[in-house]
């Protein structure tokens, strides 16, 4: 997919990725057999950071095959039904202590008194966090109540 095109699924998506604080990642774990779990994401503008223990298996899984696929969703109901897919490679930092981005991505959730709690919490949990920044690398957004849907679906609709 062209640059271009994927910068400008991702600023038509932006509404999405600005509010959304969950998504599902899909990778390969270490067996080989594909995985799809719930994580928590922050966009930066430039990347969707996700972050997890230093120690979760999945960076070891993530850091031999950092090829993956995520979807974002919201709504509940036809007519507000939108999706961000995504594909691309992540590249994965230990850093100390907790990663920035995971505060930020709570924070947008919580009020001001729970999210300090929150990072209260965090930091006496964690001594190291992985840092998973997924590189877009092909990007579809769809906006199923506006008419931006998958083409076989648009087709199918016509009839």
């Amino acid at each position: 997919m062209d640059p271009r095109q994927i910068e400008q699924e991702l600023a038509d998506a932006h509404e999405l990725l600005d509010q959304a604080s969950m998504a599902r990642l899909a990778y390969n774990g270490l067996d080989g057999l594909p995985r799809v779990i719930p994580i928590g994401i922050f966009w930066t503008g430039e990347e969707i950071v996700m972050s997890t223990a230093a120690t979760a298996p999945k960076v070891e899984a993530l850091s031999v095959r950092p090829e993956v696929a995520l979807t974002i969703d919201a709504g509940d109901s036809p007519s507000s039904a939108k999706t961000l897919s995504v594909r691309g490679v992540v590249h994965l930092t230990i850093v100390d202590g907790v990663v920035p981005e995971y505060l930020a991505a709570a924070r947008k959730n919580f009020d001001a008194e729970y999210a300090a709690e929150f990072e209260r919490n965090c930091r006496a949990m964690y001594d190291q966090m992985a840092r998973i920044a997924l590189e877009p690398q092909w990007a579809r957004f769809y906006d199923f109540g506006a008419g931006r849907m998958p083409e076989f679906l648009a087709e199918l609709a016509k009839k």
